[in-house]
């Protein structure tokens, strides 16, 4: 097993990056590969940082994820570029404490995937929110999935569009849920 370690980043980089385009489209050069290899990692970092900024309560990092005209949207909300983004996060979760640390609740993404053109790519994750139970117990609060739209700008990559859609619980029920929250009940 531990010969097979160094292989591990190897294989992974051939089965991520198919050195013939599908479709009967032309080979692909290795600079192409590799340049498709690091846009690949690049966007599923930009995923994580997503979940890493907010769950440390960094909104201007979080902002800072968006392109200019970046837009963050659930069902009718829409929040265009960074300065709205970050508006929007300061009236949800007020302003973080001077070093906050977060022990109440960590999101998870999963299941990526990515398909990059150039300078655009769309990605399709899931997220899972976890919040501390009443006993310190990790207990599963929110389940949903992102649909992105992503732009290389100023030659990093950012969310054009990042789209949520909750699936467990409604929107309707986690209003309800954040309405009985913050009344106490």
């Amino acid at each position: 097993m531990m010969r097979l370690l160094p292989a591990i980043p190897a294989l992974l980089f051939l089965a991520a990056v198919p050195a013939v385009a599908q479709d009967g489209e032309r080979e692909l050069s290795l600079e192409e590969r590799v340049q498709r290899a690091e846009d690949d990692l690049a966007i599923r970092r930009l995923l994580v940082d997503y979940s890493r900024a907010q769950d440390a309560r960094d909104f201007s990092a979080f902002a800072a994820l968006f392109a200019e005209q970046g837009e963050w949207v659930n069902g009718d909300l829409v929040y265009r570029g960074p300065d709205a983004i970050l508006d929007m996060l300061v009236s949800v979760y007020g302003e973080p404490e001077p070093g906050f640390v977060n022990r109440e609740s960590l999101h998870i993404t999963s299941n990526i995937e990515v398909d990059v053109d150039g300078d655009r790519a769309n990605a399709h994750s899931r997220h899972l929110l976890i919040m501390r139970g009443p006993n310190g117990e990790p207990t599963p609060a929110l389940a949903g999935r992102y649909e992105d739209e992503l732009i290389r700008e100023d030659g990093r990559w950012k969310f054009l569009r990042r789209v949520d859609y909750p699936v467990m619980p409604t929107p309707a029920e986690w209003r309800a849920q954040m309405q009985a929250l913050r009344s106490g009940e």
